[in-house]
């Protein structure tokens, strides 16, 4: 069963989704002030989002929906291929461990 989130049908749809990549970094969360509401008085009514800048990093930071740009299909074709190259190779690092501890026998 997928996790799903419920939107009120009177709130407008988030333009970012949840692990979206921005330039920014990754969205981790979000919330919205709705009109009318203190909150929204203070700091505009609107969707404002979590964002982590990389994945090795504790910092958060809180922005508006104005305030992120999405990566270009070419920035995030980038991205994901890296990730994918890097995690490889720590594939390749594991397995030859692995082969070291077995004595070279493995299942695979």
């Amino acid at each position: 069963m997928q996790p799903t989130i419920s939107i009120p049908q009177h709130w407008p749809y988030p333009r970012f989704n949840l692990e979206q990549r921005t330039q920014q970094g990754i969205i981790l969360g979000l919330y919205y002030y709705p009109s009318g509401t203190e909150l929204a008085e203070q700091f505009d009514a609107g969707w404002r989002y979590v964002l982590m800048p990389n994945k090795n990093s504790d910092e958060t930071s809180y922005l508006q929906e104005g305030q992120i740009q999405p990566l270009t299909p070419e920035e995030l074709f980038s991205e994901i291929t890296a990730e994918i190259e890097f995690y490889q190779q720590q594939i390749s690092i594991l397995q030859q461990q692995l082969a070291v501890l077995t004595g070279g026998f493995t299942n695979a």
